[in-house]
């Protein structure tokens, strides 16, 4: 499903009177949901910015069993409501590195796991992210107390190294490495039961390991904080993020985390700088489905 800027050109609005067409196309999308390997839906494309229009980062990916969600940034859970999705049945929370707009609701995501008795959860929430988790979630266990420790045998914690490891979720396999952002920041590569692919950068600047891990990937989504003029240590512009892109030869790229000065100017102009594959601009609840092989 692809709902770039580039698709849209010449698009024209379709009303349908016939509730019959409804259930038709409801019955395709249907069909379709049931083809893919991967679901992706972009929960927050913005930045620690307030904006009503976009959430701070997450991104559900759905494969198999699996509900992975990635990153927790503010508005995360109503975000997730909005998809129809259930913070119970989230299997998996990545956590990219752990700065306030990608972490901001861990606490309230955990505390509500707990209402009304804490038994609503019927899988266990695994917590995955590098270096410093563990020290992480005890400081705000410090803060919480027993207000963000689920039940027994209902919450992990998973501290993943400084370097590139595979681990496996269900049906699908999980890998990270390193990026250049923070000391524990990791980009993510989420492979479906059919050889399906998503990549995630996380934040980061302009790194190899970056190009290594979304080589060949059906989705790469790659942060594009800044516009190429306003270029900042630690982060990416659309036309650094379509270079990695074009690097890696992936199949589709799908830029967010946009600062409000993105919105002032031509992202898509900028990333075709580089890059000149399929290219989508992320906006919350935005959906993209990879086709099972």
């Amino acid at each position: 499903m692809d709902n770039s800027p580039d698709r849209k050109k010449g698009r024209q609005e379709v009303k349908i009177s016939n509730p019959f067409a409804y259930d038709f196309l409801r019955n395709h999308q249907i069909m379709e949901a049931d083809k893919t390997d991967i679901t992706v839906t972009i929960l927050g494309s913005g930045t620690c910015v307030p904006s009503l229009a976009r959430s701070s980062c997450a991104v559900l990916v759905e494969t198999g069993a699996a509900k992975i969600l990635i990153d927790c940034g503010p508005g995360t859970m109503r975000r997730l409501l909005e998809n129809g999705t259930k913070i119970y049945d989230i299997s998996h929370l990545l956590l990219s590195h752990f700065h306030p707009d990608h972490t901001g609701e861990l606490t309230s995501f955990l505390f509500a796991n707990k209402y009304p008795d804490g038994y609503k959860r019927k899988i266990p929430l695994s917590v995955i992210a590098g270096k410093g988790i563990s020290d992480f979630y005890a400081g705000l266990k410090k803060v919480f107390g027993c207000w963000i420790d689920l039940e027994p045998n209902s919450l992990n914690i998973i501290e993943l190294g400084g370097r590139m490891s595979v681990t496996e979720i269900g049906d699908a396999v999980l890998e990270s490495v390193p990026v250049k952002h923070n000391e524990e920041s990791l980009a993510f590569k989420i492979t479906g039961r059919t050889g399906c692919s998503v990549v995630y950068s996380g934040d980061t600047d302009y790194c190899d390991n970056l190009v290594n891990i979304a080589c060949d990937t059906d989705l790469f989504i790659c942060e594009s904080a800044l516009p190429d003029e306003l270029k900042v240590k630690g982060h990416l512009t659309p036309s650094a993020a379509g270079e990695i892109a074009a690097k890696a030869k992936v199949k589709k790229l799908i830029l967010t985390h946009f600062y409000p000065e993105c919105d002032k100017i031509d992202i898509t102009k900028q990333c075709r700088r580089t890059y000149q594959g399929p290219l989508i601009l992320a906006r919350d609840l935005m959906k993209t489905y990879l086709a099972a092989r």
